[in-house]
């Protein structure tokens, strides 16, 4: 019986954005939940989560009293298991910058108990992507690779709408020029045209870490793992089939009820254990 540890992400229990300070100081430009994260580790962890993935922005809202935020976690039977951030990386000038608030990140996501480190990026530009710039995202993404391993984490790219990884070709094309292991999200994956499982299947060698999340094309959306166009079916064989030993994590970025979604994700997974015993 294939079965495995099971965390959610707190980004559903409010609005998804960023510091708008980052418009003019690109360190301060984290991703946020506008959101009571610790309602979200309070729901998590009834619903029998063992573990959680929080944004950067919301992370380093603890910095210098990240005791307070392991007692949250601990008290619910979760640990954190990563934060996630994201680049442009392939903006030469302001890299640097970029990597300073990734490296605080990671600094209180190692402090915290974490794992592992996610990041998303590569920026597009207005004129199209250039020919250099998939070398420009792996050189950058060394780099995060470096900062993880210096804390503790392993370090794992997360392909991401709007950004120069969306399909199977660029995911393909992303890998080439770096070492970090990859992270897929499924509903991403299946939205850009991905067929996940194969794709899955394909960089089963660098695949540590997963976000699951539902994904139905018309209306687009993104939903629980049981519903929606998106064989969930399919991609938890291939996970099976790849011998996948790690953490699940259920992403969802906004839902009416996030503890209703959560836990109908929950039921889906062991819906799926019992089915594969």
């Amino acid at each position: 019986m294939t079965t495995w540890n099971k965390a959610y992400h707190a980004n559903c229990w409010g609005g998804l954005g960023g510091d708008a300070v980052g418009v003019t100081s690109i360190t301060q430009l984290t991703y946020r939940t506008f959101g009571d994260i610790e309602q979200a580790i309070r729901e998590i962890g009834a619903l029998g989560y063992r573990g959680c993935e929080i944004f950067d922005g919301n992370l380093l809202d603890y910095e210098g009293r990240l005791g307070d935020l392991r007692a949250i976690l601990e008290a619910n039977g979760l640990r954190l298991l990563a934060t996630y951030a994201g680049a442009n990386f392939i903006f030469e000038e302001i890299l640097e910058e970029e990597l300073i608030r990734i490296e605080r990140g990671a600094a209180a996501a190692a402090e915290s108990g974490a794992s592992y480190l996610v990041v998303g990026g590569g920026a597009k530009r207005a004129g199209g992507t250039k020919p250099d710039d998939f070398k420009r995202l792996g050189a950058g993404l060394e780099k995060v690779v470096a900062i993880a391993r210096k804390h503790g984490l392993t370090a794992h790219y997360h392909p991401h709408l709007t950004t120069i990884t969306e399909n199977a070709e660029e995911v393909r094309a992303a890998l080439a020029e770096t070492s970090i292991d990859l992270c897929p999200d499924t509903a991403h994956l299946a939205a850009a045209g991905a067929d996940v499982p194969a794709l899955i299947r394909e960089h089963r060698d660098r695949i540590s870490y997963v976000h699951l999340k539902g994904y139905q094309a018309e209306p687009f959306a993104f939903t629980p793992l049981d519903e929606g166009s998106l064989d969930m079916d399919a991609v938890i064989e291939a996970l099976r089939d790849i011998g996948y030993s790690g953490w699940v994590l259920v992403e969802l970025d906004s839902w009416p009820d996030p503890g209703e979604a959560a836990a109908r994700s929950m039921a889906y997974l062991e819906r799926s254990e019992a089915a594969g015993a």
